[in-house]
């Protein structure tokens, strides 16, 4: 079993076992929309790095979310992995912004794949928030250009900044 099969199986049990949901869905439904991004991009990460970031999809919101550790990331599926999921792991805040703050962007920035990761993430819960009415998406929209200039002020991503300014445009 590949390392990303390994986290797809373990991040996918560790939701259900908290019961944790995507808008009324089983939460392995954002999972796998994440997934789907990344493989729409994946052209964007190096060949030998793309297991890894399909990883690091999977398990993005298992400490977050789910009564997972560093710790059980890092036992489970090593210390860079653990560094990337922890690093997409929100800050402690009242609000958005105190969760998403700069400490939380400058982790992100710092994390193997994890600048990656979080954009397809991103683009997973703005193309859900399109197809269901959301009013989330009006939030994406006021947040983006901070979201942008916080993880790739230099465009390496431009093909999904593009990719996800096509939804966010739509909000207009």
């Amino acid at each position: 079993m590949t390392i990303d099969q390994k986290a797809c199986s373990w991040a996918i049990e560790r939701h259900r076992e908290t019961n944790h949901l995507y808008d009324g869905k089983p939460y392995e439904v954002h999972l796998w929309q994440v997934v789907d991004i990344a493989k729409m991009f994946i052209h964007c990460i190096r060949d030998e790095d793309r297991e890894f970031a399909y990883a690091v999809c999977w398990l993005h919101d298992t400490i977050e979310d789910c009564r997972v550790t560093y710790n059980d990331i890092r036992i489970m599926f090593g210390i860079e992995i653990a560094e990337s999921v922890y690093a997409l792991t929100n800050e402690k805040g009242r609000n958005r912004k105190e969760r998403a703050n700069e400490k939380y962007y400058e982790g992100i920035r710092n994390a193997n794949a994890a600048v990656f990761v979080k954009v397809c993430d991103r683009i997973a819960n703005v193309k859900h928030s399109f197809e269901s009415g959301s009013p989330m998406l009006k939030k994406y929209f006021d947040e983006n250009e901070w979201f942008m200039l916080q993880l790739d002020s230099e465009r390496r991503y431009a093909p999904m900044w593009d990719y996800l300014q096509s939804f966010l445009n739509k909000t207009i």
